[in-house]
């Protein structure tokens, strides 16, 4: 099987994906390697707000409105952790960068920022990741359960949650809902 790698890449689920999991999903992929790979589920929040997980964390804030910042579903995977997507502008505990414009985060002390006022100016909360195990995402391509395209951030920090299915897929030129349920090989 021919390698791919897939970071910063967006995974555009196909409409014919049935899994409720990854059902109208865009992921973002913020590691792939011969050992599998790694996302963040960025359309599907919660019914929480950011001001839930400063109480949790018991983090006071002097910012207001936190109640209204969403906390998104990343994916099935320790969804007891925290992953923060943001523009890298600082260094925190535990960063990955993953591209020019993109980072990920998973340490408290991103969210001691937030919650002061001095984080990231755009930012996205997500609990749990999505992963893949060695050449299973490679599998579900082939298997046309997915649509691939480089990542941008203005669809993880701009566009609405309900809108990012379509807004990833119709970068790629595609409108999801024209696609047939059914997968094929030419």
């Amino acid at each position: 099987m021919k390698s791919i790698n897939l970071t910063n890449q967006f995974l555009i689920a196909m409409p014919g994906l049935s899994d409720p999991t990854f059902h109208q999903t865009v992921s973002y992929i913020f590691s792939h390697n011969e050992h599998g790979a790694m996302g963040i589920v960025i359309n599907r929040p919660l019914n929480m707000g950011l001001g839930e997980i400063f109480e949790q964390m018991q983090l006071s804030s002097n910012i207001s409105g936190t109640d209204k910042i969403p906390v998104f579903d990343g994916g099935p995977v320790k969804t007891d952790r925290g992953f923060i997507l943001h523009k890298p502008n600082a260094k925190w505990q535990s960063s990955i960068k993953v591209s020019e414009s993109i980072e990920v985060t998973t340490s408290k002390d991103i969210l001691e920022a937030i919650s002061n006022g001095t984080g990231p100016s755009k930012q996205f909360i997500a609990l749990g990741y999505a992963g893949w195990e060695e050449g299973q995402l490679e599998q579900e391509m082939m298997e046309n359960c997915w649509l691939t395209t480089p990542a941008t951030p203005d669809i993880i920090f701009d566009i609405p949650a309900d809108m990012r299915w379509e807004c990833a897929a119709s970068s790629l030129g595609i409108n999801m809902h024209n696609l047939s349920l059914q997968a094929g090989h030419a």
